[in-house]
């Protein structure tokens, strides 16, 4: 029934086959393929005229927001790290397709100078920035707490909360008023499943910091908000997001009992970029196939 209104089956609803890739992984090597609205996005000028910067444009949550927003009518430059150059080149020929600006910025986000030059680079090409969304980050799951190594503390707190404060400092250099940062949290922010403490610990710290930031930013005229995924197909679950064994029923313990696709999410990020959230900072968005965040 994949393809009908009923959210149960609008998109693909079956168990998936297990498959593992070697982190940080390709979306186009996925089976199925995960929906960011390559073909599934319809635009409407939204955005039109506006410039963004999304962090893990490449594939997963990141594409759909980057691909949204081109149909809408912006501008759109996407950050990546070099291993991901294949799906990064997709998401330009889609960009290209809508006739709108595609830039690529491969580097790793572990690096600050990277990470705060990053949004200048950006700025630069497009010609401006209104748009930055925060959406990169590391989930890499461990079963037992005492095998929890300090290098992937250090590596996810650094990609996940280090460079957004980094890139968020330099971005205040460019963003008008009337801009917008939009964070990628998750439903592990409010629901941490025992194998991802440390990602779950910096979704967290994403909540906090996007309330905290909301009225700094509010006196300059720029709103900040998060939108929270609940669990969505993408390369990050295979490349050692989830254990093996998770992935056949991966996210059919939701109550619309399926995994959500990538651009069932664009929506909401397309909302939080454009003149129609000019109300709404300081926000949680959630988009969990029924999963709470505010129990």
């Amino acid at each position: 029934m994949s393809g009908t209104n009923n959210p149960l089956y609008k998109h693909y609803d079956g168990k998936f086959e297990k498959q593992e890739q070697a982190y940080p992984g390709l979306q186009n090597k996925m089976h199925p393929v995960p929906d960011c609205g390559e073909e599934s996005y319809v635009g409407n000028n939204q955005l039109k005229g506006k410039k963004a910067l999304v962090t893990g444009g490449d594939s997963g949550i990141g594409r759909a927001a980057a691909i949204a927003y081109a149909k809408e009518g912006a501008d759109v430059a996407i950050s990546y790290l070099p291993d991901e150059e294949a799906d990064a080149q997709e998401v330009k020929e889609v960009i290209e397709k809508t006739g709108q600006k595609a830039v690529l910025l491969p580097g790793d986000l572990r690096d600050e100078k990277f990470a705060r030059d990053l949004v200048h680079e950006a700025e630069k090409a497009l010609g401006g920035l209104d748009t930055l969304v925060l959406n990169a980050a590391i989930q890499q799951f461990e079963k037992d707490i005492r095998n929890l190594s300090t290098e992937q503390l250090t590596d996810t707190f650094t990609v996940n909360i280090f460079s957004n404060v980094w890139m968020l400092q330099e971005a205040l250099q460019h963003l008008p008023e009337g801009g917008s940062v939009v964070v990628t949290t998750s439903v592990q922010a409010f629901e941490p499943a025992g194998l991802l403490s440390d990602y779950a610990m910096t979704k967290s710290s994403q909540v906090a910091f996007v309330i905290a930031m909301s009225g700094q930013l509010a006196a300059k005229g720029i709103r900040i908000n998060a939108v929270a995924p609940g669990p969505v197909w993408t390369v990050l679950q295979v490349a050692g997001g989830q254990p093996q064994d998770n992935i056949p029923e991966f996210g059919q313990n939701t109550p619309l009992k399926r995994a959500g696709q990538p651009v069932e999410l664009a929506d909401t990020y397309v909302l939080l970029a454009s003149d129609k959230a000019s109300y709404i900072t300081g926000q949680v968005y959630g988009v969990t196939g029924g999963m709470p965040i505010n129990s």
